[in-house]
């Protein structure tokens, strides 16, 4: 039978496929004064005019362009202000790196920790690996951690 992935390295590549686009939009950074303000103005509504597009009163709405500059507006509230103003809340964590490249340094970093306290031992008997035979026993260490429960990457720190 054909070695298959395991159902999470599918899931990890399918995530990466959908998050790729979204890796390449840094010029998409909030405005300085939020995105509430910043679309707000741009359609010429007033802090009373949203206020009452959202049944609360314009303070509410200040409060609410503060509260997303300071990261502490709920994304509940952001998606009721964008609904008001004829938009949608995007929400994502974009990683980095692709998720596969991640789990993959975590692995080879396991494995070269693995390797190094094995390594020192076996250099005080006087049993080497060549370099070889140690890049041969990396690739295996790091393909049984990919093919374990990826849960265990994560806990060492």
């Amino acid at each position: 039978m054909a070695n298959r992935a395991p159902p999470d390295a599918r899931a990890r590549r399918q995530l990466d496929q959908k998050l790729a686009p979204l890796r390449g939009i840094d010029g998409l950074s909030r405005p300085p004064r939020g995105w509430v303000r910043a679309i707000r103005d741009a359609m010429g509504m007033s802090t009373r005019q949203l206020g009452a597009r959202l049944g609360v009163a314009h303070s509410t709405v200040t409060a609410l362009e503060q509260g997303e500059v300071k990261d502490t507006a709920s994304l509940q509230t952001l998606r009721q202000a964008a609904e008001a103003m004829g938009c949608r809340l995007v929400y994502a964590l974009v990683p980095d790196r692709p998720l596969e490249d991640s789990v993959f340094d975590r692995a080879a970093r396991l494995a070269d920790n693995q390797l190094a306290r094995t390594g020192h031992t076996m250099n005080l008997e006087n049993q080497r690996l060549s370099s070889d035979d140690l890049a041969s026993e990396r690739a295996r260490l790091i393909d049984d951690l990919l093919r374990g429960d990826p849960r265990r990457l994560w806990d060492e720190a």
